[in-house]
C-alpha cells in the first residue's frame, strides 16, 4: 500500500523506525514508565511487535513512527494501529524518559492524528488509555478527544477517547 512517511513538525521528525531504535524501546519497557502498557516479555517479542508496526505501513497504510527531536534524539513513538484484539483503529504514543513535559507527545500525536484524518482519510480514531494513566488522559483531552463510554475496548481497565479531525488547529500542512 504505502511506505511509512516522514512527518516534520516545528520541533520533531516523525520517522520510520530503524534497527537502532530497539535498544531504547527495550529500556523503556523495562522501566516504570511502561506500567500502563502491555509489556513485551522478551527482546524477541519486542522485535516482533516493532516489526509489526513497521510492516503495517506496507499492508494497511498505517503503523508506528519514531519521535525524534530535530537534533536527532529518539524521544518515543506515535502509532496508528489496530492489532486483532483492538476493536477500532487506535492512536497511541510513548514518550521516553527525559522527554516528558516538553509537549513532544502533544505535538507528535496531533500531527499523527491530522495525518490519519487528512491523508489516510480514516473515518474514526480512538485512544485506549488505562484509567490510572492520568497524563495520557490529560493529553487526549488537550487534543480535543472525548471520552466515549459506549465504545468497545479490549481491556476493562481502559477508557476510550474518541478523536475527531482538529477543526481549530493548523492542520497537517503546518507540519510539512
Amino acid at each position: 500500500m504505502t511506505s511509512a512517511p516522514t512527518i516534520e513538525t516545528d520541533r520533531l521528525v516523525l520517522r520510520p523506525h530503524e534497527a537502532g531504535d530497539l535498544e531504547a524501546f527495550w529500556s523503556f519497557y523495562q522501566s516504570d514508565r511502561s506500567r500502563y502498557m502491555d509489556v513485551p516479555s522478551s527482546q524477541s517479542q519486542l522485535w516482533a511487535g516493532l516489526l509489526a508496526e513497521v510492516g503495517s505501513w506496507e499492508i494497511f497504510g498505517w503503523g508506528g513512527l519514531a519521535i525524534e527531536t530535530k537534533d536527532g534524539q529518539l524521544a518515543g513513538q506515535v502509532c496508528i494501529s489496530q492489532p486483532p484484539h483492538f476493536p477500532e483503529l487506535e492512536l497511541g504514543w510513548i514518550v521516553f524518559e527525559g522527554f516528558e513535559g516538553f509537549g513532544y507527545a502533544f505535538e507528535a500525536a496531533s500531527a499523527m492524528r491530522d495525518f490519519a484524518f487528512e491523508i489516510l482519510e480514516v473515518p474514526t480514531l480512538v485512544s485506549y488509555i488505562d484509567r490510572d494513566n492520568r497524563r495520557s488522559v490529560l493529553l487526549a483531552e488537550r487534543m480535543g478527544a472525548v471520552l466515549d463510554p459506549d465504545a468497545a475496548t479490549y481491556d476493562t481497565v481502559d477508557l476510550v477517547y474518541r478523536h475527531a479531525p482538529d477543526s481549530t488547529g493548523p492542520g497537517l500542512e503546518a507540519y510539512a
